[in-house]
C-alpha cells in the first residue's frame, strides 16, 4: 500500500471516528490524536487539506460545544449546541465525500489574487 493510500485510509478512519463521536465521545480523542500523528506525513499532498479540515472541525466543535454547554444555563445553549452539531455533521459529510472522490477539501480562506 502506498503512503498516499495509507494516509487516505487514516483520513477515512478519522471521519468515521468523528461520526461515531456523536455516540461514543472518546472516539473524538482518538481521531484528533491520529490527525496530529499523521498530518506531517500528509504535508504537500492533496490529503493535507483533509487532516487540517478534521483538526479544525475538532477544535471549533469543542469550542462551540463548551460555549453551548455554558449557555445551557440561559437556554440559548440548546440552539448553540444544535447549530454546532449541524455544522460538525456538514463538515464530516463534506470531507468524507471529497475524500471518497479523491479531492481535497476547500481551504477555509481562499488565497489572495495575484497582484493584490
Amino acid at each position: 500500500m502506498s503512503d498516499e493510500n495509507s494516509l487516505k485510509t487514516v483520513a477515512t478512519v478519522v471521519y468515521a471516528l468523528q461520526a461515531a463521536g456523536f455516540f461514543v465521545g472518546i472516539t473524538w480523542i482518538v481521531a484528533i490524536v491520529l490527525d496530529y500523528v499523521k498530518k506531517d506525513e500528509a504535508r504537500g499532498t492533496w490529503l493535507e487539506s483533509h487532516f487540517s479540515w478534521q483538526i479544525r472541525t475538532f477544535w471549533w466543535g469543542l469550542l462551540w460545544g463548551v460555549i453551548g454547554g455554558i449557555l445551557l444555563l440561559v437556554l440559548v445553549g440548546y440552539f448553540v449546541l444544535l447549530a454546532a452539531a449541524i455544522w460538525i455533521i456538514y463538515r464530516i459529510v463534506k470531507g468524507w465525500l471529497n475524500l471518497a472522490e479523491g479531492k481535497p477539501v476547500p481551504a477555509a480562506v481562499p488565497p489572495p489574487a495575484a497582484g493584490t
